[in-house]
């Protein structure tokens, strides 16, 4: 008996291939289709054993329900309908097509002709019809079993002022790591490894943003060239974890290494890519969307053939409509409650936000999440930027939301180079950019701060390099930023110069200093702790190779100290409520506390005139703290230590006078960049004159007395240890 003849009609919900210990039901959304068949497949995805027709049509959703059928069943469609490409539609049912909803993909996309939707190389190019079956080339999709028995429970959440991101590649992270059996290196159980967490943990971040994990495609000019897409924002699945990621067949790969993360202390949040699919423009190949109902999924040109590309990358998906606009939110449930993922990083965030008039805080994609009970208390982080009109909305996102802020990025990078007039500008950034995020009520957390990230320099490389190097990627050194606002500190790439390196090293130490002392939410790449290199390449996204691996094994003891001074600026972000305040600093007088909470001084100790900020040479000053400003009106109990941050990009070193503040008299030095592991801790008195080294920043603690003194010299102990 065939597996067709026991078909039933099924339920339209839940979407995809859903098992209830019983059968499969199954529903595929397609507004436009005039038939859908179910294809059953072997265990490998190699043989095609049957095809069904979804029996049963209701509000758009082709449904049926296969009784006695199981997990592990590997399967994909064949959608019947028009192909009208001047219209819209791309029906071809000789494509195999990925389910939306699918929990699970097997093998890899082949590329050939038999996987587009027209004829390669007809004359009427994508009007033309390709009758080619395009199964033995492309991905399919396998039903799951979802059990898990989690072991750390639910709701497990740190709070948005005590966030310090650490943004990793599953894959770059452990491919080289000592400590991972090579089956696992690479994949998500290698990163559940123990020593694996137990390092990260050490570092002092809380939560591990995972570059793309969902199902993705390798370009073909890409493996044209021997090369691959190896940062993943190529995605054809947004429920399925990519199987490059897998030392096992199952997806509780993927559930164990988040419980064991959340064992640990720490969160995970994913980097998704909801703006386009990997199935590009007109003559892109059809492998999921276009060929289960083009016109809906993706965004049309007034000339429906064509559409429109906010994304650089062919195609926008259709967030305005509510059945993908249903997708993306289904998607992001699922890695919550069946996945337990603790918030997402969106790329390309600005195109989410997009109705047919442009970019819309009030737009359907930033009201669901707004509204939905579960999706508004994850965390949720936009890359607030994208290639189409009006693209660039940093600030612009609604509560609730955090942005990545690569104003900050800029500034700080243009201040340690030495550029000119960057001060002003500086201050507002090191206080949460405020000009951005201070306005209806949103925090200083929403500010997402990073000296680099995935897309361009390492820290390292952000220091030892003026000019790109993408030789590697074979597009002759055009692809790639050329402004990055870096400084080889006098030597281009690789030197043996002792003083060029010694520099490079407190370069580095400024940047990390400034990140984890700044308001807002820092964000570290992985690897920027012990000096990982891509040899000046800033646009490794098709390096999946030694010069994108995190290479564990030549960590040197320049690269051992820079890791123990990240350790040090963790610790005392954390110890010290005053770099993480919930309130913006604004520097204005508070009649009951009698305090300001920030002040601004010139190295006489002079606070800083219209004349100091307009002074374009001005290249140090400090950035005074008052820990009596966490007190409350009420009680007028000082709430927190008050610190004096002494930023120079000065070459030469520069005289600053300590002050006076709150009847203290003594300082203790926590940090300098100059001098990253002194002998203890250097006390000074206020109106002393301190030596404030050529390109380093200081840190300071006003001493006091009381409990919040005793809590301090804990901290201070632990720093000298």
């Amino acid at each position: 008996m065939s597996i067709a003849s026991t078909i039933q009609e099924g339920s339209p919900v839940p979407h995809g291939a859903s098992w209830d210990g019983n059968g499969v039901n199954f529903a595929l959304f397609s507004a436009h289709a005039t038939k859908v068949e179910l294809c059953i497949f072997d265990d490998a995805g190699e043989k095609e054993l049957e095809r069904i027709v979804l029996p049963e049509y209701t509000d758009e959703i082709w449904h049926g329900y296969l009784p006695n059928l199981h997990p592990g069943t590997v399967y994909g469609y064949r959608v019947h309908g028009p192909y009208e490409p001047e219209n819209g539609h791309r029906f071809n049912p000789n494509k195999l097509l990925l389910d939306p909803y699918a929990k699970r993909h097997i093998g890899q996309l082949k590329w050939g002709e038999e996987v587009f939707g027209y004829t390669i190389g007809h004359p009427d190019g994508d009007l033309s019809f390709d009758e080619r079956d395009s199964a033995p080339f492309v991905p399919k999709c396998v039903v799951v079993d979802s059990t898990f028995n989690w072991e750390q429970g639910n709701g497990f959440r740190v709070p948005w002022d005590k966030t310090v991101i650490y943004e990793l590649h599953v894959r770059g992270y452990t491919k080289l790591h000592p400590d991972v059996s090579e089956n696992r290196r690479g994949t998500f159980a290698g990163l559940a490894e123990r020593e694996v967490i137990d390092y990260i943990k050490s570092l002092g971040v809380t939560t591990v943003e995972l570059m793309p994990i969902h199902s993705f495609v390798n370009d073909s000019h890409l493996l044209d060239n021997g090369l691959t897409n190896y940062w993943g924002y190529n995605t054809i699945g947004f429920f399925a974890a990519d199987p490059r990621y897998f030392a096992t067949d199952s997806i509780s790969e993927f559930k164990g290494m988040v419980d064991r993360l959340h064992r640990a202390g720490l969160e995970v949040v994913m980097d998704v890519v909801y703006n386009h699919t990997a199935e590009g423009n007109e003559l892109g190949p059809t492998l999921s969307f276009k060929g289960i109902d083009n016109a809906s999924y993706y965004r049309m040109a007034p000339d429906p053939r064509y559409y429109i590309n906010d994304t650089g990358t062919g195609n926008t998906l259709n967030l305005s409509h509510p059945r993908v606009l249903q997708l993306v939110t289904d998607s992001l449930r699922y890695w919550v409650t069946e996945m337990r993922v603790d918030g997402f990083r969106f790329d390309l965030a600005t195109i989410l936000a997009r109705e047919d008039h442009g970019f819309d805080e009030g737009g359907g994609f930033l009201d669901s999440c707004r509204q939905d009970p579960i999706l508004a208390n994850s965390k949720l982080i936009a890359e607030p930027w994208d290639c189409g009109p009006g693209g660039y909305q940093v600030g612009g996102f609604p509560p609730g939301w955090a942005e990545w802020n690569d104003r900050y990025r800029d500034t700080v990078r243009a201040f340690w180079k030495g550029d000119e007039g960057i001060v002003g500008e500086l201050a507002t950034r090191l206080t949460a950019s405020a000009d951005h995020f201070n306005h209806r009520g949103r925090r200083p957390w929403a500010s997402v701060n990073f000296i680099t990230a995935h897309d361009g320099y390492t820290l390292n490389d952000l220091v030892s390099y003026n000019d790109k190097h993408n030789d590697a990627n074979g597009e002759n050194n055009n692809d790639g930023s050329s402004n990055n606002g870096s400084w080889n500190c006098g030597a281009e790439g690789d030197t043996d110069d002792a003083e060029i390196l010694a520099l490079r090293e407190q370069q580095k130490r400024n940047f990390l200093a400034t990140l984890m002392l700044s308001q807002g939410t820092p964000m570290l790449l992985a690897g920027d702790e012990f000096g990982n290199s891509q040899q000046g390449n800033n646009n490794a996204y098709c390096q999946d190779n030694e010069l994108s691996w995190l290479n564990w094994d030549d960590i040197d003891q320049a690269d051992e100290a820079l890791t123990a001074f990240v350790r040090k600026l963790t610790l005392l972000r954390q110890s010290f409520p005053i770099l993480r305040r919930s309130r913006f600093l604004t520097g204005e007088w508070n009649e009951a506390l009698e305090v300001r909470d920030l002040s601004w001084l010139a190295p006489d100790v002079q606070e800083l005139t219209a004349d100091h900020w307009g002074d374009g040479n001005m290249r140090c000053f400090g950035m005074l703290m008052d820990g009596r400003a966490q007190a409350t009106a009420i009680t007028r109990h000082a709430g927190d230590n008050t610190l004096l941050m002494i930023l120079n990009a000065h070459y030469e070193t520069v005289v600053f006078t300590l002050p006076e503040v709150n009847g203290g008299t003594h300082w203790s030095r926590l940090i300098d960049t100059a001098d990253p592991a002194p002998d203890g801790l250097p006390q000074y008195a206020s109106g002393d004159n301190v030596d404030i080294a050529g390109r380093s920043l200081v840190l300071l603690r006003m001493r006091t007395t009381g409990t919040t003194e005793q809590l301090a010299a804990r901290v201070e102990a632990a720093l000298v240890s």
